[in-house]
């Protein structure tokens, strides 16, 4: 992961949450069929044909914090993202292979593994760690969270690709595609800027009563 890449914002809000927007996924079909045998065979009502990667690119909806299921818990403070990020980055939809196996892979979730770093989770039926995040370039500002990064093969996928035999080869750390995360996020106030709203807007509502 590429530290320097990240672009933190001089924004004075304390912390923010993701509440909404998409991930697009570029993912190159033609070289994960010649390395496993899976065929793309399309994907689940809801994903956004095409995503913001371009043409063959899908996109899926980043799930509310107030979600009834998988919601998005991530969030940070823009003036000191790898210091305060936490949680994960939630989606809906799914995507299907056919060919050499059945495969349904989705709902997928972004968060930090303290030995791996961020990684795309599957939590529909592997509940695995499908891919390492590469990241290119981020920017973690107070209203917006932008990510552009490659999708490498993780360890665990590599070697459930060998358990299914889908491969004799080790295809860990292989970059099989584009990952672009475009998230919206809203003002969480401190305690303390909370505190003060509270108290100028009862002072406010006294003011007009008199």
């Amino acid at each position: 992961m590429a530290l320097g890449a990240v672009c933190c914002s001089g924004a004075t809000a304390d912390f923010v949450e993701m509440v909404g927007g998409q991930t697009s996924v570029l993912l190159d079909f033609q070289l994960i069929e010649d390395a496993t045998g899976l065929q793309f065979a399309g994907v689940s009502e809801g994903v956004i044909t095409p995503g913001n990667l371009g043409e063959g690119s899908v996109a899926f909806g980043i799930t509310s914090p107030f979600a009834a299921s998988e919601p998005t818990t991530f969030g940070y403070a823009p003036t000191d993202f790898f210091g305060t990020f936490q949680g994960s980055i939630e989606h809906r939809g799914a995507v299907y292979f056919g060919g050499a196996a059945d495969l349904t892979v989705g709902n997928f979730s972004i968060g930090w593994d303290d030995a791996e770093g961020f990684q795309v989770v599957d939590t529909i039926d592997l509940d695995i760690a499908l891919f390492d995040v590469n990241i290119l370039a981020a920017s973690p500002l107070a209203g917006t969270f932008d990510l552009d990064a490659d999708l490498l093969i993780s360890n665990t996928f590599a070697d459930l690709l060998i358990d299914l035999g889908l491969t004799e080869t080790d295809l860990s750390g292989t970059d099989v595609g584009d990952a672009r995360v475009q998230g919206i996020n809203r003002v969480i106030p401190s305690p303390a800027a909370a505190g003060a709203l509270l108290i100028a807007g009862l002072f406010t509502g006294r003011r007009r009563r008199n």
